[in-house]
């Protein structure tokens, strides 16, 4: 379950949450996360799904910082009924995701080298130019968690922090860019073949997420069966899943027979269902690539459930 309290007499404060290298990374992401917040709130401004998504989140990254940094420096994690350092590795690895998402789609979509007309004008372009750069910042300050924290080969560690536990959290964010593709017009309800990909994506998916669920509330221990050989088993078995979506979704979607080879010289930008398409196939070999270098990791791991 939760991490172990100190025993009596000791400090209530542990200042190592805030002076060792995990620490004073965890400190970089509370100021840069705040930092670029603040100046895209206060003059750079953002709209659209794009901006939306982007404070959101930083918003969520650096609220749950808080949480970290808040129950380590207090050492009330131990009264928390999860396992601590599955919880912050696995949430060190979500926001570095999340982090790196943000810091190259609000560039895109919002900072120009140009001023932009007035009332904006250059003072919203600066802003714009610092929140970038501080976006940037923030996910090397969650990357260098991650590799601080990363699992050594031989080392045992909470499931997480290891390889196998860490590209978990990979697959899972990747569905969800599949699914937001699938979601945007990518006509898959058309044929069995391309409705059996999707079943494939969502039962990856679910069962990815309940793995992470167990592990962050410390619940391995008790399915059963040794947790280590279950997730191989799974892993295993969304290779194959994943291997026969590879070969589906591309034919239904591209061969002549089906669908569209090429992009059709009509299709509107921005809404073109065969994008989308091409957007679900590519992340498609992206996740089977992640399940394959799973399924080799997770051969030689070791972990302590409830670390």
């Amino acid at each position: 379950m939760g991490s172990t309290m100190e025993p009596p007499g000791g400090g209530y404060l542990h200042l190592g949450a805030v002076t060792s290298p995990v620490g004073t990374a965890r400190v970089l992401q509370l100021v840069f996360g705040c930092t670029t917040f603040s100046l895209v709130a206060h003059r750079g401004g953002f709209s659209g799904v794009q901006g939306t998504f982007c404070m959101a989140a930083w918003g969520f990254c650096f609220a749950l910082s808080v949480l970290v940094v808040a129950c380590e420096f207090t050492r009330l994690h131990g009264c928390l009924r999860l396992s601590w350092g599955n919880f912050t590795a696995a949430f060190a690895m979500l926001a570095t995701l999340l982090s790196a998402t943000a810091a190259v789609i609000y560039p895109l979509y919002f900072t120009r080298l140009e001023c932009p007309p007035e009332p904006e004008g250059c003072t919203a372009r600066n802003f714009r130019l610092a929140a970038s750069v501080f976006a940037g910042l923030l996910f090397l300050a969650y990357a260098t968690e991650v590799a601080l924290t990363r699992a050594r080969p031989g080392q045992v560690a909470s499931y997480m922090a290891t390889v196998s536990g860490l590209l978990k959290i990979v697959q899972a964010f990747v569905a969800c860019i599949i699914f937001g593709a699938l979601v945007h017009d990518s006509r898959y309800g058309r044929y069995v073949a391309t409705q059996w990909c999707v079943a494939v994506y969502s039962l990856c998916f679910l069962a990815t997420v309940v793995v992470v669920i167990l592990s962050v509330l410390g619940h391995t221990g008790g399915l059963g069966c040794p947790f280590d050989r279950m997730v191989v088993v799974y892993t295993f078995l969304a290779v194959l899943l994943y291997l026969s979506a590879a070969v589906i979704w591309p034919v239904f979607c591209f061969d002549p027979k089906y669908g569209e080879p090429g992009r059709p010289p009509d299709c509107p930008r921005g809404s073109c269902p065969w994008d989308s398409q091409l957007v679900v196939a590519t992340f498609t070999y992206v996740n089977l690539l992640l399940y394959v270098a799973d399924l080799a990791y997770s051969q030689r791991i070791r972990f302590v459930p409830t670390f």
